[in-house]
């Protein structure tokens, strides 16, 4: 399941060391919409706003910078008004998610008006990642399994995301169902052994970094995510008020990072 190639707007989200990375989702193509995408974890808050771009045209930068953005801690009480940065992103200084608390994401673009609400869920933790050769007909390929802990809310469900070398990689919506004594699993088929026969979207190379996140997300989120993997490239609506595509995720993340060495590498047995 690879990361959707970009064709309308980029997914500024924060990462492991603060830095940005961007997850590409695609739209289909309809008339110019608003996209709002924007994370908030215990490392920060980041909101991107852009509009579609229609296929026919260039991809020029369509990034909104002139909206009020505030986001509001339900549980505490207390809002924070975003202001953007250099990039473009809109955020805040003194911002971090907590376990527990219901996050309000409100948005107002001229005359227009969108809210989302999201309670962050407990943080899982990553407890091993490591790849292995499978024998597939045309070739080995490399399969990276990730183990982290099932979190205690069971209706929760996970979000794992692989970055390689700060770029999206692939990515997984996971059920909690596949729990097994308290642990959850996600493989992934990645790069075959044939470098030179693998496409440039899927080949992985020796020394590349493998970073790799998994995020505690809602059913509602799950299912978003799951209508992006299934065609609906648009997914479910997320925000109350016009139409309007994206999301607000308030979740936490557990993070790890792997290097790539082919010859290192054990066969499954």
């Amino acid at each position: 399941m690879k990361f959707s190639r970009y064709i309308f707007a980029s997914i500024a989200l924060l990462t492991l060391a603060s830095c940005e990375k961007e997850i590409d989702f695609e739209y289909k193509d309809i008339p110019e919409q608003q996209v709002i995408e924007g994370l908030l974890t215990q490392e920060g808050v980041s909101i991107r706003l852009t509009t579609t771009v229609p296929t026919n045209e260039p991809l020029n930068d369509h990034t909104i910078t002139n909206a009020t953005v505030t986001v509001s801690d339900l549980t505490a009480g207390e809002t924070y008004k975003l202001i953007t940065d250099k990039r473009g992103v809109f955020t805040h200084p003194d911002l971090y998610a907590e376990t527990g608390h219901k996050y309000e994401l409100e948005v107002s673009v001229g005359e227009k008006h969108f809210t989302s609400t999201c309670t962050v869920l407990p943080e899982s933790e990553i407890i091993s990642a490591e790849f292995n050769w499978i024998k597939m007909p045309y070739d080995d390929v490399a399969v990276l399994k990730v183990q982290f802990r099932e979190v205690e809310d069971k209706s929760s469900q996970y979000w794992l995301r692989i970055y390689r070398n700060g770029e999206p990689y692939e990515w997984q919506a996971i059920e909690s169902r596949n729990a097994v004594d308290g642990l959850v699993t996600g493989m992934m088929m990645t790069s075959r052994k044939d470098v030179e026969a693998e496409d440039d979207e899927d080949v992985l190379r020796e020394g590349d970094v493998i970073d790799i996140e998994v995020l505690t997300i809602s059913t509602t989120m799950a299912d978003y995510l799951n209508s992006l993997n299934n065609g609906d490239y648009n997914g479910n609506r997320m925000f109350d008020g016009p139409f309007c595509l994206g999301y607000f995720l308030a979740a936490p993340i557990s993070s790890t990072r792997l290097i790539y060495h082919p010859d290192q590498i054990p066969y499954a047995e």
